[in-house]
């Protein structure tokens, strides 16, 4: 069974626009599946095929001689020696746009030598783990304790052995491609760790204390887990530009079936029940909201804000030169304490502020005091989805 997926009309787009399209995102997030089913007629080749990846890096004229038209090349990150002969190829004749449509799994070298090589010659969108907007309506205990990786998320496979196969293959696999990191035990354990910090702010001294390395190995470590797609982090918002830079993000697991996973949780409904279920709610409407921009191929224009006194908004969001906040709580009644933090943000944004949400557990929307709205969680990705769409 195949389902649509949201950056359908991005991708299109994209193909009228530029000679090459980049689709990258996580492995196992559905970019080959994607490309094959929206362009079935268009050659493909796979450079986990260890023929297929030395022909390309031996000879790579030799290699794309064999396509006239239309090609599909698959995980490039494997031959990023082929991206000077792309660049060749699309000089020859700039007006043939939708010509390569490449994959890759990881940012760091594959993004450096796409910037390099291909600026201005190629669109690159991120396909990432299946939204609540792309599946059928499932409950919150099941999005969080299945995520959004389309074979355990459509049950095509056993979920505890599927996640476990994968993050072995993860760190014992592109780990190593993306960094030279020799202790892959310290690793594990730190990745462990960031799991249990689902949803908070990140700190590299603590982590750093935790794990027994230094603070700069804590932060390539955490570029590693975000270049990689397993990790997303969550900027502040300030009113200065400057200040957003410096100030921690927070922290938040790509898929929450992973989280799951490597906190050893029982169940979707005890993970709800238990100490982590505010912040798996949480990170539930961040990353939909972090879908949502990336299946319609624009940058996230979302945050979160803390006040010196420590009230917080989870989620800011600009679109339209508008700006929203939107505060996450668990509960299915909600009460004028949880709107406290989103009036207190709109009165310090002012006019380019509008009323805030608060994406809880109720059945249907309602107005709660101070012109902030109560939406059912079901129904965010969807109102996320058009607010982005809009903007």
């Amino acid at each position: 069974m195949y389902l649509q997926r949201q950056l359908r009309q991005a991708f299109a787009c994209a193909c009228k626009g530029f000679p090459a399209v980049l689709v990258t995102g996580p492995r196992q997030s559905g970019k080959t599946t994607f490309l094959r089913h929206n362009e079935p007629d268009v050659p493909y080749v796979s450079f986990d095929d260890p023929l297929e990846r030395a022909f390309a890096r031996e000879d790579p004229n030799g290699f794309l001689d064999r396509f006239n038209e239309e090609v599909i090349l698959d995980e490039i990150q494997h031959v990023p020696e082929i991206l000077t002969s792309l660049k060749l190829r699309i000089d020859q004749d700039r007006r043939r746009n939708g010509r390569f449509l490449l994959t890759g799994s990881q940012q760091f070298e594959l993004m450096q030598g796409v910037s390099e090589s291909l600026a201005g010659r190629v669109a690159v969108l991120d396909l990432l783990p299946f939204s609540e907007f792309e599946l059928p309506t499932r409950e919150l205990e099941e999005v969080v304790w299945r995520g959004g990786y389309p074979n355990v998320a459509l049950e095509q496979t056993d979920r505890a052995l599927w996640i476990s196969s994968y993050l072995r293959t993860y760190v014992e696999r592109d780990v190593r491609q993306v960094r030279d990191i020799r202790d892959l035990r310290t690793f594990e354990q730190f990745l462990a760790l960031c799991a249990t910090r689902h949803g908070q702010e990140y700190n590299a001294a603590t982590l750093s204390r935790a794990c027994g390395v230094s603070q700069p190995t804590i932060k390539a470590w955490i570029s590693v887990l975000a270049a990689s797609y397993i990790l997303a982090l969550l900027p502040p918002w300030q009113k200065n530009l400057g200040k957003r830079v410096i100030k921690s993000p927070k922290q938040y697991f790509l898929d929450p079936a992973l989280a799951c996973a490597l906190t050893r949780q029982p169940s979707g409904e005890a993970t709800l029940a238990g100490p982590m279920g505010g912040a798996m709610m949480e990170g539930v409407v961040v990353l939909e909201t972090l879908k949502a921009f990336a299946a319609h191929g624009r940058p996230p224009a979302c945050w979160f804000w803390r006040s010196h006194d420590g009230l917080e908004v989870d989620l800011v969001l600009e679109t339209r030169g508008r700006i929203l906040p939107v505060e996450v709580k668990l509960t299915a009644t909600p009460s004028p304490g949880h709107t406290r933090p989103l009036s207190r943000f709109q009165n310090l944004v002012g006019e380019t502020c509008d009323p805030g949400l608060l994406v809880c557990r109720v059945k249907e929307p309602r107005m709660l005091p101070g012109g902030v709205e109560a939406v059912p969680w079901q129904e965010w990705a969807e109102r996320v989805d058009g607010l982005v769409g809009r903007g």
